[in-house]
């Protein structure tokens, strides 16, 4: 866990790309008596079981068989297991968030129980072993390597929350051909089309102010200015969800900061509504071409109906009956930061 979290301040991990358990209260909550009795009744765990049988342990190979058993029957009857085993679903959260703590202060607490339960555990197994004042003397010492994570832990709680470079940055070189080329941007075109055929894989972010996207926005369209894009309660939005997002806004100066700040992030699969909401107005409703929908050349006969019948759309409100049914808008982060980190067995 030390170690994780110190690659992933470096950068050398993605730390949000690592699978978190999801948490299904009462089913962990039986899982860990179960297990608990398992681990009390038997004397192992299933690695130390396979390991204790290799080596002529009877014990061991009833264990194993015990195991077996339990995995036959709970295949076998998972239908019948199954609200057990999926109870209370509450998401992939993380322990140091229900408690309101940082990541920081849970890992130090966390590796001091964990210390401090081995060393409890070792002189109960000593005890009851009866072993002799001698032969524990000749064991390695543990003190230096101990003392060495307890530092390494004591160390990360006062590094700042936030590195000033990361791996996934986008160098500006890059950043630039794409600012400054065409990979960086869709066409209003594609976004009315996808916006129209009620396209769950488009995210349409309004970089306007709060004023004025409550005034009008696009259908299905987030609030979420070039300076909000950071905010850690938008990160699974950018880092997880690989549905592609659009920022918007009047033209394309809020959308391009947003889409900057996106980028030099390492955020992927983001672009820019090329010309804005300025654009899609005079396409829609100023620069009509009616006319041309007898036209002999097909590309324009195409694009003028196409624009005729979005008109038609907007104007008349096709999108809004269907919108709170079949598009749900996607809420904004609470206040509080999310930090996405470890998880795991």
């Amino acid at each position: 866990m030390t170690g994780l979290m110190f690659l992933g301040y470096l950068g050398w991990v993605d730390l949000s790309l690592l699978y978190v358990n999801p948490t299904y209260l009462y089913s962990a909550i039986v899982g860990g008596v179960i297990m608990g009795f398992g681990f009390i009744l038997g004397g192992y765990c299933p690695g130390t079981s396979f390991v204790g049988a290799v080596i002529g342990k009877v014990d061991a190979m009833v264990f194993i068989v015990g195991s077996l058993i339990g995995i036959f029957i709970f295949g076998h009857f998972y239908s019948t297991f199954e609200p057990v085993y999926t109870g209370n679903f509450l998401g992939h959260i993380h322990i140091y968030d229900s408690l309101g703590i940082s990541k920081s202060w849970f890992a130090f607490m966390l590796v001091i129980v964990a210390l401090i339960a081995f060393m409890l555990t070792q002189m109960i197994e000593d005890r009851v072993n009866d072993l002799s004042a001698e032969t524990i003397a000749t064991r390695p010492s543990y003190r230096l390597p101990t003392l060495l994570l307890i530092a390494a832990v004591f160390i990360f709680l006062f590094l700042p929350e936030e590195r000033k470079s990361r791996m996934s940055e986008v160098s500006a070189e890059i950043l630039h051909d794409e600012v400054y080329g065409s990979d960086a941007y869709v066409s209003v075109q594609r976004v009315i089309y996808q916006v129209k055929n009620q396209d769950e894989k488009l995210i349409l972010i309004d970089t306007r102010s709060p004023k004025e996207y409550g005034h009008f926005s696009l259908p299905g369209a987030i609030n979420m200015t070039a300076q909000e894009v950071l905010n850690r309660g938008w990160r699974n939005l950018f880092r997880k969800d690989h549905r592609m997002k659009v920022f918007f806004g009047n033209g394309n100066s809020e959308a391009t900061k947003a889409y900057i700040t996106a980028r030099r992030s390492g955020y992927d699969n983001v672009f820019i509504m090329e010309g804005g909401l300025n654009k899609m107005f005079h396409e829609l409703f100023v620069d009509i071409k009616d006319d041309r929908i007898s036209s002999t050349n097909l590309q324009e006969r195409s694009t003028a109906r196409f624009m005729r019948d979005a008109r038609i759309f907007f104007l008349k409100g096709g999108i809004a009956p269907r919108e709170t049914e079949e598009r749900r808008m996607i809420e904004a982060p609470e206040q509080h930061e999310v930090i996405p980190v470890i998880g795991g067995c």
